[in-house]
């Protein structure tokens, strides 16, 4: 008696690596990648290649995320040392014998040039999750001490480089594993009292503040004039604040409704800087108007609320602060980018996710779905 043994078809035997993937996730990804590539093609019109070198990273971040939600989250937890130091220690070299651009030191040659910094901005909320999985139970006042002082060594490599940008993703992404991890609020309300009330000092004296012969001591000069020319942009309206202004203008030049795709004139004639990266969002409100900020706007608030959701239902305090802090990523690349073309923020150099040209950033966004892909898809294989 001979048995027959049925070979399953391709289709069910690919059937487990899809399994569990958050559809809600990846729907609010899929708009905002399809508002990109509309809005990339075109601010990009006069060259083509980034368009489809956009479309190449959106894909290359689509893999990424796909290997990585393959991996468990308690499986993550190994990295996380490994990564932190490996991290720390490239952005000492760089300090000692990194690759100058444009006044910054921030890259290293590794065989390929790498700007270390961007390994952190996954990498700190992985070392701050797993340390507070260590402590979860008992944790204390000193806990929080070395989380801070984990954060701060990072931190001040990446601003003597200077990258203020970098610095402020890494710096919100790590205050986020620690709130989340507990902190009280006793803790937190005296240091963003002393913020609002420095804030209110600078607006106040802004005129003293911002002359030539006042030294602010703890900014690089380049990073006082971007607080300055924030306040004022007409003090230099063809030079420092150039940026500002022409995003506002091509902002406010969209009205309710846009001008329509393709047809923005800022844009087009090339008034808007940086108009296919930092300051692609001025190019995006020209044509689509309000009503498409609004719709993007919802877009990433579906994003955020869906990886906060993933967060609260994480199986583990590990799972739980890193889907939270990688949730926040998101939310720190959109508000900053939005804020700094808007007039409301300094100008820092960060992008706007999906939407903006740049392929390690995009990488970094492609890492942190695959973490958050991760652990919803632990969570409903449990379920199962």
């Amino acid at each position: 008696m001979s048995a027959v043994f049925n070979q399953p078809s391709l289709a069910r035997r690919l059937l487990p690596v899809f399994k569990g993937f958050d559809g809600i996730l990846i729907l609010a990804v899929a708009l905002l990648c399809c508002a990109g590539l509309l809005t990339m093609y075109s601010s990009g019109y006069d060259n083509g290649a980034r368009f489809i070198d956009h479309g190449r990273n959106m894909v290359l971040a689509v893999f990424i995320m796909f290997v990585v939600a393959q991996v468990p989250p308690q499986r993550l937890m190994y990295f996380a040392v490994p990564l932190y130091t490996v991290g720390v220690g490239l952005l000492v070299a760089v300090a000692l014998f990194g690759i100058t651009k444009k006044g910054a030191q921030r890259w290293i040659n590794v065989g390929v040039v790498i700007q270390p910094s961007e390994i952190l901005k996954i990498a700190m909320p992985l070392m701050l999750a797993w340390w507070f999985q260590r402590r979860e139970g008992q944790l204390r006042a000193l806990d929080f001490i070395v989380a801070t002082v984990l954060l701060a060594i990072p931190i001040g490599l990446i601003m003597k480089q200077p990258d203020l940008g970098t610095a402020l993703l890494v710096l919100a992404t790590g205050l986020s594993v620690i709130f989340f991890a507990g902190l009280s609020w006793k803790l937190i309300v005296p240091p963003v009292l002393v913020g609002l009330i420095a804030v209110s000092l600078v607006v106040g004296f802004e005129s003293k503040l911002c002359s030539d012969g006042f030294d602010w001591k703890v900014l690089h000069e380049y990073q006082k004039q971007r607080i300055c020319t924030l306040l004022d942009p007409s003090k230099d309206p063809l030079g420092k604040g150039f940026h500002i202004i022409q995003g506002m203008i091509a902002i406010g030049a969209g009205g309710v409704g846009g001008k329509g795709w393709m047809q923005g004139t800022q844009t087009h004639l090339e008034f808007v800087p940086e108009r296919t990266t930092d300051f692609i969002f001025a190019a995006y409100s020209e044509e689509f108007g309000l009503a498409g900020n609004l719709a993007l706007i919802a877009s990433f608030i579906f994003l955020i609320f869906r990886g906060l959701a993933i967060a609260l239902d994480a199986p583990t305090l590990f799972a739980r602060l890193l889907a939270g802090a990688v949730t926040m990523i998101f939310f720190t690349y959109a508000f900053v980018n939005m804020g700094m073309v808007s007039g409301i923020l300094p100008v820092v150099g960060v992008p706007l996710p999906f939407i903006s040209y740049g392929g390690t950033a995009m990488v970094t966004l492609g890492l942190g779905l695959g973490i958050l892909m991760s652990i919803s898809r632990a969570k409903r294989l449990m379920q199962t």
